[in-house]
C-alpha cells in the first residue's frame, strides 16, 4: 500500500509526498530527518492522505496534486468536492480564454 500525503509547514506552505509507510515518514518530517522542504519549515501537521494500491497510482496522484493551486489544496483538505468542481471549471475557463487569444494574435 503506498500513501500520498499533504503537510502544512510551519511557514503555511503546503508539502505533498508520497511513502510507503505514513507514520514513519510523518516522523522523519517532523524531526528534520529528510533534509530539503520540510526540514527548514517545523513543525508539520499532516492535513490530508490517502491510501492507493500501486506505486504508479499513488506517484500519478503525488504529481497532480503538486501541481494544484493552493485554493485547490485546500478545498481537497476540507474534501469540498464541489469548491473543486467551481475551480477546475474556472481553469478551464481561463485556457480557453489564453488559448483563443493564442490563436488570434497568430492568425494572419
Amino acid at each position: 500500500m503506498y500513501y500520498v500525503y499533504m503537510l502544512k509547514c510551519a511557514d503555511d506552505s503546503f508539502y505533498i509526498g508520497m511513502t510507503s509507510n505514513l507514520e514513519r515518514r510523518i516522523f522523519e518530517h517532523q524531526n528534520g530527518l529528510i533534509e530539503g522542504y520540510t526540514s527548514s519549515r517545523r513543525p508539520v501537521e499532516l492535513v490530508w492522505s490517502c491510501t492507493f494500491a500501486t506505486h504508479d497510482e499513488a506517484f500519478t496522484r503525488e504529481r497532480q496534486i503538486k501541481g494544484w493551486t493552493r485554493a485547490k489544496k485546500e478545498s481537497l483538505i476540507k474534501e469540498d468536492w464541489d469548491q473543486i468542481h467551481k475551480i477546475v471549471k474556472q481553469e478551464r475557463k481561463t485556457r480557453n480564454e489564453r488559448n483563443s487569444k493564442k490563436q488570434q494574435k497568430s492568425a494572419p
